[in-house]
Protein backbone atom coordinates (compact mmCIF):
# COMPACT_ATOMS: atom_id res chain seq x y z
CA UNK A 1 0.00 0.00 0.00
CA UNK A 2 2.91 2.71 0.60
CA UNK A 3 4.59 1.90 -2.56
CA UNK A 4 0.85 2.99 -3.96
CA UNK A 5 0.99 6.22 -1.75
CA UNK A 6 4.40 7.24 -3.12
CA UNK A 7 3.41 6.48 -6.70
CA UNK A 8 0.21 8.74 -6.34
CA UNK A 9 2.04 11.21 -4.29
CA UNK A 10 5.15 11.40 -6.94
CA UNK A 11 2.42 11.83 -10.03
CA UNK A 12 0.61 14.37 -7.53
CA UNK A 13 3.88 16.61 -7.32
CA UNK A 14 4.92 16.03 -11.03
CA UNK A 15 1.49 17.39 -12.17
CA UNK A 16 2.27 20.28 -10.27
CA UNK A 17 5.29 21.09 -11.01
CA UNK A 18 4.13 20.68 -14.78
CA UNK A 19 1.08 23.73 -13.19
CA UNK A 20 4.13 26.05 -12.49
CA UNK A 21 6.87 25.71 -15.47
CA UNK A 22 3.54 25.89 -17.84
CA UNK A 23 2.09 29.20 -15.76
CA UNK A 24 5.72 30.85 -15.96
CA UNK A 25 5.62 29.99 -19.91
CA UNK A 26 2.38 31.55 -20.15
CA UNK A 27 3.29 35.01 -18.87
CA UNK A 28 6.63 34.93 -20.35
CA UNK A 29 4.36 34.25 -23.99
CA UNK A 30 2.26 36.91 -22.95
CA UNK A 31 5.32 39.37 -22.21
CA UNK A 32 6.75 38.24 -25.60
CA UNK A 33 3.12 38.75 -27.20
CA UNK A 34 3.07 42.57 -25.50
CA UNK A 35 6.64 43.56 -26.85
CA UNK A 36 5.99 42.08 -30.29
CA UNK A 37 2.57 44.06 -30.72
CA UNK A 38 5.28 47.39 -29.32
CA UNK A 39 7.76 46.64 -31.91
CA UNK A 40 5.29 46.39 -34.56
CA UNK A 41 3.72 49.50 -33.79
CA UNK A 42 7.52 51.41 -33.30
CA UNK A 43 8.20 50.10 -36.77
CA UNK A 44 4.84 51.58 -37.87
CA UNK A 45 5.81 55.11 -36.36
CA UNK A 46 9.25 54.39 -37.41
CA UNK A 47 8.66 53.96 -41.12
CA UNK A 48 6.52 57.03 -41.15
CA UNK A 49 8.52 59.08 -39.62
CA UNK A 50 11.18 58.06 -42.14
CA UNK A 51 8.67 59.31 -44.99
CA UNK A 52 7.96 62.80 -43.66
CA UNK A 53 11.55 63.78 -41.34
CA UNK A 54 13.70 65.23 -43.52
CA UNK A 55 16.04 65.34 -40.05
CA UNK A 56 17.44 62.21 -39.10
CA UNK A 57 17.54 63.06 -35.37
CA UNK A 58 14.16 62.26 -34.86
CA UNK A 59 14.55 58.78 -36.91
CA UNK A 60 17.35 58.01 -34.39
CA UNK A 61 15.17 58.25 -31.58
CA UNK A 62 12.35 56.21 -32.77
CA UNK A 63 15.06 53.60 -33.57
CA UNK A 64 16.64 53.38 -30.08
CA UNK A 65 13.47 53.10 -28.93
CA UNK A 66 12.78 50.04 -31.02
CA UNK A 67 16.63 48.61 -30.67
CA UNK A 68 15.51 48.70 -27.14
CA UNK A 69 12.44 46.56 -27.63
CA UNK A 70 13.87 44.27 -29.60
CA UNK A 71 17.22 43.48 -26.72
CA UNK A 72 13.87 42.93 -24.16
CA UNK A 73 12.25 40.16 -26.88
CA UNK A 74 15.72 38.58 -27.17
CA UNK A 75 16.06 38.47 -23.37
CA UNK A 76 12.41 37.56 -23.36
CA UNK A 77 13.07 34.31 -25.31
CA UNK A 78 16.26 33.47 -23.30
CA UNK A 79 14.26 33.26 -20.52
CA UNK A 80 11.57 30.86 -22.28
CA UNK A 81 14.41 28.67 -23.50
CA UNK A 82 15.77 28.58 -20.07
CA UNK A 83 12.28 27.91 -18.50
CA UNK A 84 11.68 25.02 -20.87
CA UNK A 85 15.07 23.57 -20.24
CA UNK A 86 14.66 23.29 -16.94
CA UNK A 87 10.87 21.45 -17.03
CA UNK A 88 12.84 19.42 -20.42
CA UNK A 89 15.16 18.32 -17.59
CA UNK A 90 12.75 17.42 -14.73
CA UNK A 91 10.37 15.43 -17.36
CA UNK A 92 13.89 13.77 -18.67
CA UNK A 93 14.54 12.61 -14.74
CA UNK A 94 10.93 11.64 -14.69
CA UNK A 95 11.33 9.38 -17.68
CA UNK A 96 14.49 7.67 -16.19
CA UNK A 97 12.75 6.96 -13.57
CA UNK A 98 9.66 5.28 -15.02
CA UNK A 99 11.74 3.41 -17.00
CA UNK A 100 13.88 1.82 -14.46
CA UNK A 101 10.67 1.28 -11.84
CA UNK A 102 9.16 -0.51 -15.06
CA UNK A 103 11.45 -2.89 -16.27
CA UNK A 104 11.81 -3.77 -12.08
CA UNK A 105 7.75 -4.34 -12.09
CA UNK A 106 8.24 -5.94 -15.62
CA UNK A 107 10.38 -8.73 -13.86
CA UNK A 108 8.76 -8.82 -10.34
CA UNK A 109 5.92 -9.48 -12.69
CA UNK A 110 7.82 -12.00 -14.91
CA UNK A 111 8.49 -13.85 -12.09
CA UNK A 112 5.73 -14.30 -10.19
CA UNK A 113 3.76 -15.53 -13.57
CA UNK A 114 6.53 -18.47 -13.88
CA UNK A 115 6.28 -18.68 -10.07
CA UNK A 116 2.39 -19.12 -10.24
CA UNK A 117 2.66 -21.05 -13.18
CA UNK A 118 4.75 -24.04 -12.00
CA UNK A 119 2.84 -23.61 -8.91
CA UNK A 120 -0.66 -24.44 -11.14
CA UNK A 121 1.54 -27.62 -12.53
CA UNK A 122 2.63 -29.17 -9.28
CA UNK A 123 -1.02 -29.32 -7.64
CA UNK A 124 -4.19 -27.98 -8.24
CA UNK A 125 -5.82 -24.78 -5.97
CA UNK A 126 -8.10 -27.65 -4.68
CA UNK A 127 -5.77 -29.66 -3.83
CA UNK A 128 -3.64 -27.68 -1.71
CA UNK A 129 -6.90 -26.66 0.07
CA UNK A 130 -7.28 -30.07 0.93
CA UNK A 131 -4.53 -30.98 1.93
CA UNK A 132 -4.58 -28.67 4.96
CA UNK A 133 -4.46 -30.65 8.49
CA UNK A 134 -7.60 -28.62 10.00
CA UNK A 135 -9.78 -26.07 8.37
CA UNK A 136 -8.36 -23.30 9.89
CA UNK A 137 -5.20 -23.85 7.70
CA UNK A 138 -7.46 -24.51 5.15
CA UNK A 139 -8.96 -20.66 5.49
CA UNK A 140 -5.78 -19.18 5.47
CA UNK A 141 -4.57 -21.44 2.43
CA UNK A 142 -7.85 -19.87 0.77
CA UNK A 143 -6.66 -16.32 2.33
CA UNK A 144 -3.27 -16.42 0.73
CA UNK A 145 -4.75 -17.63 -2.59
CA UNK A 146 -6.47 -14.66 -2.72
CA UNK A 147 -4.11 -12.18 -1.65
CA UNK A 148 -1.50 -13.60 -4.19
CA UNK A 149 -3.96 -13.29 -7.00
CA UNK A 150 -5.08 -9.80 -6.02
CA UNK A 151 -1.44 -8.39 -5.67
CA UNK A 152 -0.44 -10.08 -8.90
CA UNK A 153 -3.66 -8.07 -10.58
CA UNK A 154 -2.59 -4.76 -8.54
CA UNK A 155 1.35 -5.05 -9.99
CA UNK A 156 -0.45 -5.90 -13.41
CA UNK A 157 -2.40 -2.53 -13.17
CA UNK A 158 0.80 -0.92 -11.78
CA UNK A 159 2.37 -1.58 -14.75
CA UNK A 160 -0.68 -0.19 -17.30
CA UNK A 161 -0.57 3.33 -15.11
CA UNK A 162 3.11 4.16 -15.22
CA UNK A 163 3.33 2.30 -19.13
CA UNK A 164 0.75 5.30 -19.80
CA UNK A 165 2.55 8.31 -17.24
CA UNK A 166 6.10 7.28 -19.57
CA UNK A 167 4.27 7.89 -22.83
CA UNK A 168 2.49 11.18 -21.61
CA UNK A 169 6.10 12.16 -20.48
CA UNK A 170 7.80 11.03 -23.46
CA UNK A 171 4.92 13.03 -25.68
CA UNK A 172 5.04 16.17 -23.50
CA UNK A 173 9.34 15.76 -24.20
CA UNK A 174 9.33 15.46 -27.56
CA UNK A 175 6.68 18.43 -27.50
CA UNK A 176 9.40 20.98 -25.19
CA UNK A 177 11.98 19.94 -27.70
CA UNK A 178 10.08 21.06 -30.47
CA UNK A 179 9.44 24.08 -28.69
CA UNK A 180 13.03 24.49 -28.01
CA UNK A 181 14.14 24.17 -31.26
CA UNK A 182 11.14 26.92 -32.50
CA UNK A 183 12.65 29.68 -29.39
CA UNK A 184 16.32 29.30 -30.94
CA UNK A 185 15.13 29.98 -34.30
CA UNK A 186 13.37 32.70 -33.12
CA UNK A 187 16.21 34.52 -31.15
CA UNK A 188 18.53 33.91 -33.95
CA UNK A 189 15.94 35.88 -36.23
CA UNK A 190 15.27 38.18 -33.37
CA UNK A 191 19.15 38.93 -32.85
CA UNK A 192 19.67 39.80 -36.86
CA UNK A 193 16.90 42.06 -37.22
CA UNK A 194 18.21 44.08 -34.02
CA UNK A 195 21.81 43.94 -35.70
CA UNK A 196 20.55 45.28 -38.41
CA UNK A 197 18.52 48.23 -37.35
CA UNK A 198 22.00 48.59 -34.83
CA UNK A 199 23.96 49.35 -38.14
CA UNK A 200 21.15 51.40 -39.72
CA UNK A 201 21.24 53.09 -36.42
CA UNK A 202 25.22 54.03 -36.66
CA UNK A 203 24.60 54.60 -40.35
CA UNK A 204 22.52 57.39 -39.15
CA UNK A 205 24.39 58.59 -36.52
CA UNK A 206 27.40 59.09 -38.45
CA UNK A 207 25.23 61.16 -40.63
CA UNK A 208 24.22 63.97 -38.32
CA UNK A 209 27.25 64.45 -37.00
CA UNK A 210 28.07 67.22 -38.51
CA UNK A 211 25.32 69.01 -36.77
CA UNK A 212 25.67 67.99 -33.48
CA UNK A 213 25.70 71.43 -32.30
CA UNK A 214 22.72 72.17 -33.95
CA UNK A 215 21.55 69.00 -32.12
CA UNK A 216 22.92 69.68 -28.95
CA UNK A 217 21.57 73.38 -28.83
CA UNK A 218 17.59 71.68 -30.01
CA UNK A 219 18.24 69.27 -27.21
CA UNK A 220 18.68 72.20 -24.23
CA UNK A 221 16.12 74.10 -25.70
CA UNK A 222 13.33 71.33 -25.83
CA UNK A 223 14.48 70.49 -22.03
CA UNK A 224 13.72 74.12 -21.35
CA UNK A 225 10.46 73.95 -22.69
CA UNK A 226 9.68 70.56 -20.71
CA UNK A 227 10.92 72.37 -17.22
CA UNK A 228 8.60 75.57 -18.04
CA UNK A 229 5.66 73.03 -18.27
CA UNK A 230 6.90 71.54 -15.37
CA UNK A 231 7.23 74.50 -13.35
CA UNK A 232 3.65 75.45 -14.47
CA UNK A 233 2.04 72.12 -13.47
CA UNK A 234 3.78 72.30 -10.30
CA UNK A 235 2.51 75.86 -9.81
CA UNK A 236 -1.55 74.86 -10.83
CA UNK A 237 -0.88 71.69 -8.16
CA UNK A 238 0.28 74.10 -5.30
CA UNK A 239 -3.10 76.41 -6.04
CA UNK A 240 -5.62 73.47 -5.97
CA UNK A 241 -4.13 72.71 -2.92
CA UNK A 242 -4.26 75.87 -1.31
CA UNK A 243 -7.93 76.32 -2.50
CA UNK A 244 -8.81 73.30 -1.60
CA UNK A 245 -7.47 73.85 2.16
CA UNK A 246 -8.95 76.93 2.11
CA UNK A 247 -12.48 75.24 1.58
CA UNK A 248 -11.64 73.36 4.39
CA UNK A 249 -10.73 76.20 6.70
CA UNK A 250 -6.87 75.88 6.12
CA UNK A 251 -5.22 79.00 4.70
CA UNK A 252 -1.44 78.11 5.80
CA UNK A 253 -0.70 74.79 4.19
CA UNK A 254 -0.09 74.67 0.60
CA UNK A 255 1.65 71.71 0.57
CA UNK A 256 -0.03 69.21 1.52
CA UNK A 257 -4.09 68.74 1.08
CA UNK A 258 -6.24 68.30 4.09
CA UNK A 259 -8.02 65.64 3.16
CA UNK A 260 -12.06 64.73 3.82
CA UNK A 261 -12.98 61.30 4.83
CA UNK A 262 -13.80 61.13 1.39
CA UNK A 263 -11.02 61.88 -0.09
CA UNK A 264 -8.70 59.91 1.81
CA UNK A 265 -10.64 56.84 0.86
CA UNK A 266 -10.07 57.91 -2.55
CA UNK A 267 -6.26 58.47 -2.30
CA UNK A 268 -6.10 54.66 -0.38
CA UNK A 269 -7.77 53.11 -3.21
CA UNK A 270 -5.67 55.03 -5.34
CA UNK A 271 -2.51 53.37 -3.68
CA UNK A 272 -3.84 50.34 -3.60
CA UNK A 273 -3.66 50.17 -7.29
CA UNK A 274 -0.06 51.27 -7.60
CA UNK A 275 0.92 48.91 -10.80
CA UNK A 276 -2.05 48.22 -11.44
CA UNK A 277 -3.58 51.57 -13.19
CA UNK A 278 -4.54 51.83 -16.96
CA UNK A 279 -2.44 52.83 -19.43
CA UNK A 280 -3.13 56.96 -20.09
CA UNK A 281 -3.90 56.21 -23.62
CA UNK A 282 -5.26 53.21 -25.12
CA UNK A 283 -2.24 51.99 -27.49
CA UNK A 284 0.88 53.71 -27.09
CA UNK A 285 5.07 53.33 -26.63
CA UNK A 286 6.88 54.09 -23.97
CA UNK A 287 9.11 56.40 -25.49
CA UNK A 288 10.68 58.43 -22.62
CA UNK A 289 11.44 57.34 -18.80
CA UNK A 290 10.83 58.53 -16.02
CA UNK A 291 13.73 60.78 -14.01
CA UNK A 292 17.30 61.42 -14.79
CA UNK A 293 19.09 59.81 -18.33
CA UNK A 294 20.88 60.02 -21.12
CA UNK A 295 19.70 61.85 -24.01
CA UNK A 296 19.45 59.24 -26.82
CA UNK A 297 21.19 60.94 -29.17
CA UNK A 298 23.79 62.71 -27.46
CA UNK A 299 24.68 60.49 -24.10
CA UNK A 300 27.11 63.16 -22.62
CA UNK A 301 23.50 65.54 -22.00
CA UNK A 302 21.56 64.45 -19.20
CA UNK A 303 17.85 64.93 -19.33
CA UNK A 304 15.56 64.96 -16.27
CA UNK A 305 12.21 63.54 -16.75
CA UNK A 306 9.48 64.19 -14.40
CA UNK A 307 7.25 62.18 -15.99
CA UNK A 308 7.07 59.74 -18.92
CA UNK A 309 6.04 60.52 -23.08
CA UNK A 310 4.11 58.32 -24.31
CA UNK A 311 4.35 57.77 -28.37
CA UNK A 312 0.61 56.97 -29.82
CA UNK A 313 -1.23 57.61 -33.43
CA UNK A 314 -3.49 60.15 -35.07
CA UNK A 315 -6.33 60.60 -32.65
CA UNK A 316 -4.86 58.72 -29.66
CA UNK A 317 -7.54 59.70 -26.59
CA UNK A 318 -6.35 60.69 -23.35
CA UNK A 319 -8.07 58.53 -20.57
CA UNK A 320 -7.86 58.96 -16.92
CA UNK A 321 -6.13 56.42 -14.80
CA UNK A 322 -8.11 56.14 -12.05
CA UNK A 323 -11.44 58.29 -10.78
CA UNK A 324 -11.18 61.53 -9.47
CA UNK A 325 -11.88 65.46 -10.02
CA UNK A 326 -10.80 67.68 -12.56
CA UNK A 327 -8.87 69.75 -10.54
CA UNK A 328 -8.02 72.42 -13.69
CA UNK A 329 -7.20 73.02 -17.57
CA UNK A 330 -4.67 74.95 -18.40
CA UNK A 331 -3.18 76.29 -21.79
CA UNK A 332 -0.29 76.54 -22.81
CA UNK A 333 1.76 78.85 -25.42
CA UNK A 334 1.76 76.41 -28.01
CA UNK A 335 -2.00 75.89 -28.14
CA UNK A 336 -2.28 72.81 -26.53
CA UNK A 337 -3.64 71.77 -22.88
CA UNK A 338 -2.69 70.53 -19.60
CA UNK A 339 -5.60 68.28 -17.62
CA UNK A 340 -4.84 67.69 -14.13
CA UNK A 341 -6.47 65.00 -12.14
CA UNK A 342 -6.79 64.87 -8.06
CA UNK A 343 -7.37 61.63 -6.42
CA UNK A 344 -7.42 62.70 -2.96
CA UNK A 345 -3.60 63.58 -2.42
CA UNK A 346 -2.73 62.01 -5.58
CA UNK A 347 -2.58 64.29 -8.33
CA UNK A 348 -2.46 62.47 -12.17
CA UNK A 349 -1.37 65.32 -15.28
CA UNK A 350 -2.01 64.77 -19.23
CA UNK A 351 -0.17 67.17 -21.16
CA UNK A 352 0.43 68.38 -24.92
CA UNK A 353 -3.87 67.82 -25.35
CA UNK A 354 -5.05 69.05 -28.67
CA UNK A 355 -8.71 68.97 -27.80
CA UNK A 356 -9.97 68.98 -24.06
CA UNK A 357 -13.89 67.17 -23.58
CA UNK A 358 -13.55 67.75 -19.91
CA UNK A 359 -13.24 71.01 -17.38
CA UNK A 360 -12.45 72.36 -13.93
CA UNK A 361 -14.56 70.42 -11.65
CA UNK A 362 -15.98 67.91 -13.27
CA UNK A 363 -16.46 64.20 -11.64
CA UNK A 364 -14.32 61.07 -13.84
CA UNK A 365 -14.47 57.51 -14.02
CA UNK A 366 -10.94 55.37 -14.40
CA UNK A 367 -10.56 55.30 -18.24
CA UNK A 368 -12.54 58.21 -19.12
CA UNK A 369 -11.63 60.31 -22.18
CA UNK A 370 -9.96 63.51 -21.17
CA UNK A 371 -9.25 64.85 -24.48
CA UNK A 372 -7.65 64.16 -27.71
CA UNK A 373 -3.86 63.70 -27.49
CA UNK A 374 -2.67 66.77 -29.53
CA UNK A 375 -0.82 64.95 -33.35
CA UNK A 376 2.33 66.57 -34.37
CA UNK A 377 2.20 66.68 -38.62
CA UNK A 378 5.68 67.38 -38.75
CA UNK A 379 6.62 64.44 -36.31
CA UNK A 380 4.13 62.36 -37.35
CA UNK A 381 3.09 61.55 -33.68
CA UNK A 382 0.94 62.33 -30.95
CA UNK A 383 2.87 62.07 -28.07
CA UNK A 384 1.30 62.36 -24.65
CA UNK A 385 3.57 63.68 -21.09
CA UNK A 386 2.15 61.83 -18.19
CA UNK A 387 3.21 62.50 -14.78
CA UNK A 388 1.70 61.19 -10.95
CA UNK A 389 2.49 63.42 -7.77
CA UNK A 390 1.21 62.77 -4.23
CA UNK A 391 0.95 66.64 -2.96
CA UNK A 392 4.11 68.19 -4.27
CA UNK A 393 5.93 65.36 -4.78
CA UNK A 394 6.63 63.43 -8.04
CA UNK A 395 6.04 59.72 -8.05
CA UNK A 396 7.59 57.18 -11.04
CA UNK A 397 4.40 56.69 -13.51
CA UNK A 398 6.25 53.49 -14.51
CA UNK A 399 5.65 51.76 -10.98
CA UNK A 400 2.09 52.82 -11.19
CA UNK A 401 1.07 51.70 -14.85
CA UNK A 402 0.11 48.48 -15.15
CA UNK A 403 2.89 46.31 -17.48
CA UNK A 404 5.29 49.57 -17.66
Amino acid sequence: MLKYIICFLLILSTSLSWGQEEERQRKLEEQKERLQQEIRAQEKLLQSQKTKEKSVVKVVIQQTAKINLQQKLINTTAKQAKVLGNSMYINQVNVNKLNKDLKILKEDYSKMIVKSYKSRSEQSKAMFLLSSENFLQAYKRAQYMKQYSSFRKLQGEEIKIKTIELERFNNKLLGQKQEKVKLIAESEKEKQVLEKDKQEQQRLLFSIKKDKGKIIADIRKKQKESKAIERQIERLIRESIAAANKKAGNTTNTTTFVLTPEAKELANDFKTNRGRLPWPVEKGLLTKKFGRQPHPLEPSIMIESSGIEISSERGAKARSVFAGEVSDVQQAANGTATIVLRHGDYITTYSNIGKVFVRKGDKVSTKQVLGEVFFNTFTNKAILKFLIYQNITKLNPQSWIMNM
